[in-house]
C-alpha cells in the first residue's frame, strides 16, 4: 500500500505540470504585443501592458481570496477544473471580441487571470503534502510547466525557430499560416480548458496523516517540515512574512516587466543598432520564446533543488543579487543579439526561481498543513509586482526612456537581496 502511495504522488506531479503548462499562457502575452500595437488594433504599448497587468493582479487576488480557502474545503481537483473552465472562457471571449480593447481586457486580463488564480495553487498545495521530503525540488517541478508553457504558446504563433535552428522548416507558426490574433485566442481557449481538466483528474491530496515511507521529519533547518502551523493572520504578524513579501514583490516586478516588454524593448534597441526589422522580430521572438521561457522553467527546478542544499534564505539572497546586476546590465546590452539572449536567459532563470523558493519557504516557516491558504497571501506580492512592473515598462517605452524601467528595477532587486539576509525561522507561533 505504501508503494502505491509513492507511485500516486508522482502522478500528481505529472498532473500539476500539465495544468501549469496551460496556466503559463499569461507569459506568452509577448507573442501578441507587437500585433496589438499595429493595424487593425492600434493599441498603445501601455494598453498592451494594462491587459497583462490586470491578468497578473487578478491571478494573485483570486488565488488569495478564493482559491486558497476553496481548495482546502473542496479539494484541489474541483478548484483546478474550475480554473481551467474560467481560463478557457476568458480566451474565447477575447477571441470573439475582435479588435475591441475592453473585450480583450476582460477576456485575457480579468477572466484569464481569474482562471489562472484558481488553478495555480492546487498543485502547490497538494504536492507540499505529498512531498514534505523534497519541497524545494518538487515545488520547482510543479511550477516549471508555467515557465515552459510560455515557450510552447509563443512558438506556436511564430514557428519553432531558435536563432539559426528551425525545427519547423516551411511553417512560420499560426501567424504565418494566416491565423489572426482573435482566432488564436479562440484556439487557446479550447486547448487550455481541455488540458487543465485532464491534469486535474489526478489532483488529489494524500490521506490524512500520510507521510513518505521511511521519512522522518527534521525538526530544524531549511529542510524542516514546518515546525509551526500558523494561520494567515498569525503569519502576517511575523517579520518573516514581510521579508518574503517584499522580496517576492521586487522579484516579480523585474521579471514580469521584462516578460511584458522584451519584444517591444528588443525591437527598439535592435533597430536602433542597425538591425533590420524582420531580423529583429526573429531575434526578439527567440529571446522570449526560447531563452527566457526555457530558462524560466529550468530556473524553477534548479533554484528549488539548490535551496534544499543551500537553504531558502541563502538562495533568495543570491537570486535577487544576480537579478539586480542583470537588470541594470540588460539596458546596456539589449541592443545586440547576444546581449538580448544572455539577458533574457539570466533574468528568466532568476525570475523562475521565485516560484520554487517562496512556496517552499512559506511551508518551511509557517507549516505544510496551511500552505494552501498561506502561500496565496505571500503570492499577493506577485500581484503588486505585476501591477507596477509591466505598466512602468510600457510607460517608459512609450516615452522612449527605457533606462528608467530597467535601472530602478535592478536597484530594487539589490536592496531586496540585502533585506533577505535578515530572514530566519519563526521562533514561536504568533498569538
Amino acid at each position: 500500500m505504501a508503494e502505491q502511495k509513492v507511485m500516486n504522488r508522482w502522478l500528481v506531479v505529472v498532473g500539476g505540470i500539465l495544468i501549469q503548462l496551460c496556466l503559463g499562457a499569461i507569459y506568452a502575452w509577448s507573442a501578441f504585443t507587437v500585433k496589438l500595437t499595429a493595424e487593425p488594433f492600434n493599441f498603445t504599448k501601455a494598453q498592451t501592458q494594462i491587459v497583462f497587468s490586470l491578468g497578473l493582479v487578478t491571478f494573485a487576488v483570486v488565488m488569495a481570496l478564493v482559491a486558497g480557502k476553496w481548495q482546502k474545503k473542496a479539494g484541489p481537483r474541483t478548484v483546478a477544473i474550475a480554473g481551467g473552465l474560467v481560463l478557457g472562457l476568458g480566451y474565447l471571449i477575447a477571441g470573439f471580441s475582435g479588435t475591441n480593447f475592453p473585450g480583450i481586457l476582460i477576456g485575457v486580463g480579468l477572466l484569464g487571470g481569474a482562471g489562472i488564480g484558481l488553478g495555480y495553487v492546487c498543485p502547490i498545495a497538494a504536492l507540499a503534502k505529498w512531498f514534505p521530503d523534497k519541497k524545494g525540488l518538487i515545488m520547482g517541478l510543479a511550477v516549471a510547466g508555467f515557465g515552459f508553457g510560455a515557450l510552447i504558446w509563443v512558438k506556436l504563433t511564430q514557428g519553432f525557430v531558435f536563432g539559426p535552428i528551425n525545427l519547423t522548416p516551411g511553417w512560420e507558426g499560426l501567424f504565418g499560416a494566416g491565423w489572426s490574433v482573435s482566432s488564436i485566442f479562440k484556439l487557446y481557449g479550447v486547448l487550455f480548458a481541455a488540458l487543465v481538466i485532464l491534469g486535474s483528474l489526478v489532483m488529489v491530496n494524500p490521506p490524512e496523516g500520510w507521510s513518505p515511507p521511511g521519512w522522518t521529519p527534521p525538526t530544524t533547518g531549511h529542510g524542516s517540515a514546518g515546525g509551526h502551523d500558523l494561520a494567515p493572520m498569525q503569519m502576517a504578524r511575523t517579520p518573516q512574512f514581510w521579508i518574503l513579501f517584499s522580496n517576492f514583490t521586487v522579484g516579480a516586478l523585474a521579471g514580469l516587466m521584462v516578460i511584458g516588454i522584451i519584444r517591444l524593448f528588443g525591437m527598439d534597441a535592435l533597430v536602433k543598432a542597425g538591425i533590420e526589422d524582420k531580423e529583429a522580430r526573429i531575434i526578439t521572438g527567440t529571446a522570449m520564446g526560447l531563452f527566457y521561457a526555457l530558462l524560466n522553467g529550468l530556473g524553477r527546478i534548479v533554484w528549488g533543488a539548490a535551496s534544499d542544499k543551500l537553504g531558502r534564505k541563502n538562495s533568495i539572497v543570491l537570486m535577487n543579487l544576480l537579478q539586480g546586476i542583470m537588470m541594470i546590465a540588460f539596458f546596456f546590452i539589449g541592443g545586440t543579439e547576444v546581449g538580448l539572449y544572455a539577458g533574457a536567459a539570466v533574468i528568466g532563470f532568476n525570475f523562475g526561481g521565485n516560484f520554487a523558493l517562496f512556496p517552499a519557504a512559506t511551508a518551511d516557516m509557517f507549516g505544510n498543513k496551511n500552505v494552501g491558504i498561506n502561500y496565496p497571501w505571500v503570492f499577493m506580492a506577485y500581484g503588486v509586482g505585476g501591477l507596477v512592473g509591466p505598466i512602468l515598462g510600457g510607460a517608459m517605452g512609450d516615452a522612449q526612456a527605457w533606462m528608467w524601467a530597467f535601472i530602478p528595477a535592478g536597484i530594487a532587486c539589490l536592496i531586496a537581496s540585502g533585506v533577505a539576509t535578515q530572514l530566519k525561522p519563526v521562533a514561536t507561533p504568533a498569538s
